[in-house]
């Protein structure tokens, strides 16, 4: 039988996730600020915004799944995020013919304001904030506290399926329809990756290790479609 806290933290989490991927949407789709103000509105919605959650919570939510994680765990998470950045740069040289870098490179400049001036910038941003803002919130908010109230499997389900939807509005007309699904479905599988690295090493902060290298891998591939390597 679950408790009234637990039924309620059940709730509120979901809506709390719902809440942070829908303004975002907002922002990607319509209001466009450029990158600088986008990443604002996600500091508050990813990081600022749940931090008050958890301190407003009766009782708090620990944020214990944020400890650094130590000797071999950390060789192991380095080492993994080398396997995952090899693996994104092989499967670019594989469709990249499939790929339209130019094409990307327009909609970054039209819409987020990204160009060959800016992007050494906001390519040290991604690899670094943009990947802990993302596995504080998806990981850490949306699966360590629904673990002991749904299990799990159905938190897993949850945190990677929002992990993935959460990507639509950016990556919406960067690729042909199949592979933008395929990317999705990617996404899916590496949010699952992520949660199962954060299991093992018991910390969010393995994932971002992994994460930021496969975000470095991104960045690479925008150095070549930028002309800057």
């Amino acid at each position: 039988m679950k408790t009234t806290e637990q039924i309620k933290t059940a709730t509120s989490i979901p809506i709390l996730i719902f809440i942070g991927c829908l303004m975002m949407f907002w922002v990607e789709l319509v209001l466009q600020p450029g990158y600088f103000g986008k990443s604002i509105m996600k500091l508050c919605l990813f990081a600022l915004l749940p931090l008050v959650y958890c301190n407003l919570k009766r009782p708090r939510i620990s944020l214990s799944f944020c400890k650094i994680p130590q000797g071999k765990s950390l060789i192991h998470c380095l080492l993994w995020g080398g396997g995952v950045y090899a693996f994104i740069i092989i499967a670019y040289f594989l469709f990249a013919a499939f790929i339209d870098l130019p094409h990307i490179a327009t909609l970054l400049q039209d819409n987020l304001a990204v160009n060959k001036e800016n992007f050494i910038f906001v390519a040290g941003y991604i690899a670094m904030m943009n990947s802990f803002l993302e596995e504080f919130f998806f990981r850490g908010i949306a699966y360590f506290p629904l673990t002991s109230i749904w299990g799990k499997r159905r938190a897993a389900l949850f945190s990677a399926s929002a992990f993935s939807l959460y990507h639509v509005a950016i990556l919406f007309g960067w690729f042909p329809l199949w592979m933008f699904l395929l990317v999705l479905a990617g996404l899916f599988i590496a949010g699952l990756f992520f949660l199962w690295l954060d299991e093992r090493y018991q910390t969010i902060l393995g994932s971002w290790l992994v994460h930021g290298c496969a975000n470095l891998a991104i960045n690479t591939i925008g150095l070549f479609m930028f002309g800057l390597l």
